[in-house]
């Protein structure tokens, strides 16, 4: 579940531009005015729980239906107050105000379990302190540094695949992911620390799903529950494995390349560094962001491109002019804008953070409109990403929409129609770790192997991110 900070990392908007480093072809084009915002009602909802049951029975399809009804729907989530936005104009607004007319709402238990007081959850001056400590480890020049890590991991698992085999790609993903997130966070690399924070981070994204969505999200904290309990435990395998590696780097003594040294090596404004603490809350928070994200995409990814042979084809065109039999690097992410936009694409589609919201201060309005302190203010990506207003044939995947080509103009984007990594001065930090190394593991084994993926409908499940309700077996193609 994403927050007022959109991802777990937090940073600045132009790291979102995935055609380079500034604006390129296809980028968005700022949306019309919103006038005189109309707020509709939502659908009744029941006493106490209010639109809860709707809600977690398919978060994704209740946004859906608050979408068509209007770009301002009223709604109760429990027994609070809630405004669901649409608009890219709304949306943008409730992005670019938070710290100052929009708060960071709390998320419940089973987040902060998990992710403590990281750079995402934090507020005010704690949240800029952080954020000035975290930023540098995950700026373009760190991420080039990461990148060749990136394309080993990923030669090395296209070297494991043969002609004919049978995968299950959502493993596959998770396993790579976590090697290179091992690699570049941790500075390690043994099977056994990405397995056992792997499978941690797995019941941990899980509960908190389950719990954001249900009746735990209106519990008071003080409430035992099953998956409370489960999230608990999990979170001590997590931290055990975080605790053990910090201790490694700081009995090293040596200077390291990855994240985690950067982060011990961090000092803010006044001399101090980041405590135990707060590595263990950046560190989680990290992972998630280059792991799980990363993962989710390129699995929705290789389902897209299954199911369209004619991208795949395009997509290969570009691999072999760009690059031709060698691997790609950091210096071919600008020239493979295809591929970049078939990651664009795809995170449109099937957002891997598909909820933002927010907790409306004094002074909070939208679109003109005030904003009654306490309200919360809630977009989806999932809902806007998919609007027709914005973009034609929404359903259809068409990487061709953000770069043009194939006997068509880039369609005209509004702002904040595509936000798949928040947007304003919260917006993620680790965009750019996260589209480098989506774009260079698909070059890498695109470039070796076609995937075909089961006929059968995968369909999005929301936990803390989305991912596929079953395990996406495919079989493994290679190219000439």
């Amino acid at each position: 579940m994403a927050t007022q900070a959109g991802h777990p990392h937090a940073g600045t908007r132009d790291e979102g531009r995935p055609m380079g480093e500034g604006a390129e072809a296809g980028d968005a084009a700022p949306a019309g005015p919103v006038a005189a915002p109309v707020v509709a009602e939502g659908p009744r909802g029941v006493p106490f729980l209010g639109n809860l049951p709707a809600f977690g029975k398919n978060p994704l399809a209740f946004f859906e239906e608050l979408r068509r009804r209007g770009d301002f729907v009223r709604w109760r989530f429990g027994g609070k107050p809630s405004l669901f936005v649409a608009h890219p104009d709304a949306v943008g607004e409730l992005l670019t105000e938070v710290e100052r007319t929009f708060d960071q709402p709390d998320l419940g238990i089973a987040f902060r379990t998990l992710l403590g007081n990281g750079v995402i959850v934090s507020k005010g001056a704690d949240w800029r302190r952080k954020r000035s400590l975290v930023q540098p480890s995950v700026r373009p020049k760190q991420v080039r540094s990461y990148a060749a890590t990136m394309a080993e991991c990923a030669v090395a698992l296209a070297d494991r695949w043969s002609d004919g085999q049978r995968v299950d790609v959502k493993k596959e993903m998770a396993a790579l992911t976590q090697l290179v997130a091992v690699r570049t966070i941790f500075g390690v690399d043994t099977a056994a620390d990405a397995e056992a924070i792997g499978r941690a981070m797995d019941i941990a994204q899980k509960e908190i799903g389950a719990e954001f969505s249900g009746i735990g999200a209106i519990l008071p904290d003080w409430v035992p529950t099953p998956g409370r309990a489960r999230i608990k435990r999990a979170t001590a395998v997590i931290d055990a494995e975080v605790s053990r590696v910090v201790s490694q780097h700081r009995d090293g003594g040596t200077e390291r390349p990855d994240l985690l040294s950067r982060l011990l090596a961090a000092r803010d404004e006044t001399g101090a560094s980041l405590s135990d603490q707060e590595i263990r809350d950046e560190t989680v928070t990290l992972y998630i962001g280059g792991h799980e994200t990363t993962s989710s995409t390129l699995v929705w990814a290789w389902y897209l491109l299954s199911r369209n042979p004619r991208v795949r084809e395009a997509l290969t065109e570009e691999l072999d002019r760009v690059l031709a039999d060698r691997e790609p690097g950091y210096e071919d992410y600008a020239s493979l804008t295809y591929t970049q936009a078939v990651i664009k694409e795809t995170l449109r589609l099937y957002p891997t953070i598909w909820l933002i919201t927010g907790l409306a201060k004094e002074g909070a309005t939208l679109g003109g409109m005030p904003v009654p302190v306490g309200t919360r203010v809630w977009s989806s990506q999932w809902a806007t990403h998919r609007d027709p207003r914005w973009y034609g044939d929404a359903e259809a995947f068409r990487p061709e929409r953000w770069t043009g080509g194939d006997g068509e103009a880039a369609e005209e984007i509004p702002e904040y129609a595509w936000f798949p990594f928040g947007g304003g001065p919260r917006v993620c930090l680790g965009t750019r770790f996260a589209l480098v190394e989506a774009v260079l593991v698909l070059a890498v084994l695109a470039r070796r192997y076609h995937l075909d993926v089961s006929a059968d409908e995968i369909l999005p499940v929301p936990s803390l991110t989305l991912q596929p309700d079953r395990d996406v077996l495919a079989t493994v193609h290679a190219r000439n």
